[in-house]
Formats: C-alpha cells, sequence, structure tokens
C-alpha cells in the first residue's frame, strides 16, 4: 500500500516535530496519528499555516524544553524509596513498576506519566537502581530508587 504525506500538529516521539511534514503507513495515520490530531494531510493550504506558525511553535518547544531542564534538575536531585515485600534471600514478591515510582514522584509534588519512566532491567530484588525519565525533546533525568524491605 501507498504511504501517506502528513503535517504534524504537535511533536510525536519517534517520527518528528510539530512542522514536519513526515510519510506514514496508511493505518498509522488513520488509527493513531488523525484520531489525536497529532497530524493533518499535507495540503497546501495547511504547509500555509504551519509556515506561519513556525515561530511560534519554535518559541512553545523552546519553553516546554526549559521547563523540562527544570524539572529534570529536581528529579536529578531526588531518591525516592520504594518498601515491598521480600523473601529472605532479597529477591521480591513481584517487581517495581513505572507506576509505582511515578506515584511516588507524585507523592514528592512532581507529575510524571508512567510512560515516560524507562526501567531498563525489571527490578526484582532489594536495591539501589538507577532509572531513566524522559522528560520530552531530548531531555532526560537519572532517578535513583532504594528498594527496601517493607
Amino acid at each position: 500500500m501507498a504511504n501517506i504525506k502528513l503535517i504534524l500538529l504537535d511533536d510525536v516521539e519517534n517520527l518528528g516535530l510539530a512542522g514536519d511534514e513526515v510519510t506514514v503507513a496508511p493505518g498509522y495515520a488513520r488509527n493513531f496519528l488523525l484520531p489525536r490530531k497529532l497530524a493533518t494531510k499535507a495540503t497546501t493550504a495547511v504547509l500555509k499555516v504551519i509556515e506561519a506558525r513556525k515561530a511560534e511553535i519554535a518559541v512553545r518547544r523552546s519553553k516546554e524544553i526549559e521547563e523540562a531542564k527544570v524539572l529534570a534538575a529536581k528529579i536529578a536531585e531526588l531518591e525516592i524509596s520504594l518498601a515491598m515485600q521480600a523473601a529472605a534471600d532479597d529477591q521480591l514478591y513481584g517487581s517495581v513498576t513505572s507506576r509505582m515510582i511515578a506515584e511516588q514522584l507524585h507523592a514528592q509534588g512532581i507529575v510524571v506519566d508512567h510512560a515516560r519512566i524507562r526501567i531498563e532491567h525489571p527490578i526484582k530484588a532489594l536495591g539501589s537502581y538507577t532509572v531513566e525519565v524522559k522528560l520530552g525533546g531530548q531531555v532526560a533525568a537519572q532517578l535513583k530508587i532504594w528498594v527496601v524491605r517493607g
């Protein structure tokens, strides 16, 4: 099937930034990008509107990056503890999830979507771990986690 040309209305991770012209599979466009209003079909009228909004988009993007950098600095200073039940050999009954980490961050006053927390390997034992929190654009923070017996 032929791919479809779209103009991104918002930044889409692993695809492009707002205002970029991209070529995607029809199903991805029909089922994800268009219903969520992340993109629109590439027409000359839309291209003109996007060109007029390029400066506005650039200002908004730089503001979002600055906010993300401030949040990354806050997160990098934090160390959170998660109390989990564990066996005598320090193996957890279950594992630490990104949702648990997001809830602990929320309790500290930092709101981060759990999907932005990247756990490299499943955390299934007591100890100290570092996870990455993607905050948008190229901004990411390293968060220190202590998994303790609860």
